[in-house]
């Protein structure tokens, strides 16, 4: 259990990077003149550099081991986001520079859920459980900063200080991982990165999950991308003044990811005693009513929209440790790798367009038609609900099958 902690921390340090952009956006968006579709292209950008990483690193990990792999991405990391911090200084070199970022912080995501599915093989819901509420954890911290930074040293020191975290984590990550061994999978002669990745398509059920965690994704990340600029524009609504309503939105967004660091250990762990797909399914249809119903709450006391983020990530990523073991237990370990490439793809890539398309939304609700708050706030989050819908049913779909018995200890 030390050793998980240590390797979680790690996890968390890493993940600052990810809440660096949305935390000073409403900053960013004045001093660049950033448009609302620019805005969500740059946070889209990490989401594709992050999700090329990972399609890659698995493989990569298949072949020459998790562990190698985690250690060479995480040292990138490390220098790519002191890269961002340093140089970004408009729209194109934010896209490029943070889509580097992701592009080198997905490097450690991957290996890092197959180097903690090797190590703990009893309660595994439980074990990536922590693992991803490492993460949620680390989004916070990275907020925490950024919004003690901004009065202080503005966006740019927030940057700086967040991209510090990586180095951390790229220490801890080694620390842990000096006792745990390079472990490599080999496949029959003639079978290389083609063959891994049919193996995969071919297995229905692990597709239906990988389905179920693509859908999952588009809301997730659409709705991290875009919450600290929603509390801070509802902060504005209520009196606040530029640099204050960022900083305060920064500070409850984070807030409200503590939620979520319960939500994946809580996920994890009713799945283990209750059902993978079970708790999915339960899961997955209270964070869709949120989508469908938070951005018209825009007028309402500030304590009341929190309460309602809070509820809204910690159902949002409950079921994100849950896919993630569904995908364990329906996968030949010679193939898990191949099979966190396709699902990170896809995952990724439906988190990449999700932040961009709410983005749109918003630049058509206020330049395009001159409407109210509210309707556009409200247009902008069903997006996200409704890129979600489909979530449910492959998952409910997969709970049908024979092969899920295999999950939990056959509880579905």
């Amino acid at each position: 259990m030390l050793w998980l902690l240590q390797f979680c921390a790690a996890r968390a340090a890493f993940a600052t990077m990810f809440t660096a952009w949305s935390a000073v956006l409403p900053l960013l968006r004045s001093d660049w003149a950033l448009s609302a579709w620019q805005a969500g292209m740059v946070q889209s950008a990490y989401h594709v550099g992050f999700l090329t990483s990972l399609f890659a690193v698995g493989f990569l990990s298949d072949r020459f081991g998790a562990r190698r792999i985690y250690l060479l991405s995480g040292g990138a990391a490390a220098v790519s986001g002191l890269m961002f911090a340093l140089f970004a200084d408009g729209f194109a070199s934010a896209l490029l520079l943070y889509g580097l970022t992701g592009l080198c912080s997905g490097g450690s995501y991957t290996p890092g859920l197959a180097i903690v599915a090797q190590r703990m093989r009893e309660r595994q819901g439980r074990a990536l459980g922590y693992y991803l509420a490492a993460a949620s954890l680390g989004y916070a911290i990275g907020l925490l900063i950024a919004s003690a930074m901004i009065p202080f040293a503005g966006w740019r020191g927030a940057f700086l200080v967040t991209a510090c975290c990586p180095l951390l984590g790229w220490l801890l990550g080694w620390r842990a991982l000096r006792d745990v061994p390079n472990i490599v999978h080999a496949l029959p002669d003639g079978h290389g990165d083609r063959s891994r990745l049919l193996e995969v398509v071919r297995n229905k059920p692990a597709m239906l999950s990988i389905w179920g965690y693509t859908f999952h994704a588009w809301e997730l990340l659409g709705l991290w991308a875009w919450l600290p600029a929603f509390l801070a524009a509802a902060a504005v609504a209520g009196g606040a003044a530029g640099t204050q309503a960022a900083s305060l939105g920064a500070t409850l967004s984070a807030l409200t990811y503590l939620a979520a660091v319960i939500g994946s250990v809580l996920g994890g762990s009713l799945s283990d005693r209750f059902g993978r797909t079970a708790v999915t399914l339960l899961m997955s249809v209270c964070s869709l009513a949120c989508s469908f119903s938070f951005g018209w709450m825009i007028g309402l006391p500030m304590f009341l929209l929190v309460a309602v983020a809070v509820f809204y990530n910690l159902t949002g990523v409950a079921d994100s440790s849950i896919h993630s073991t569904t995908l364990t237990e329906l996968t030949d370990p010679r193939y898990l790798g191949a099979a966190y490439s396709l699902r990170s793809l896809l995952g990724f890539g439906a988190g990449a367009i999700s932040p961009w398309v709410f983005g749109l939304v918003l630049d058509w609700g206020r330049t395009g038609s001159g409407l109210p708050d509210h309707l556009v706030w409200g247009l902008a989050w069903s997006t996200l609900g409704l890129g979600g819908l489909l979530g449910p049913l492959a998952v409910w779909r997969l709970r049908r099958m024979p092969e899920a018995t295999k999950l939990a200890s056959g509880k579905r």
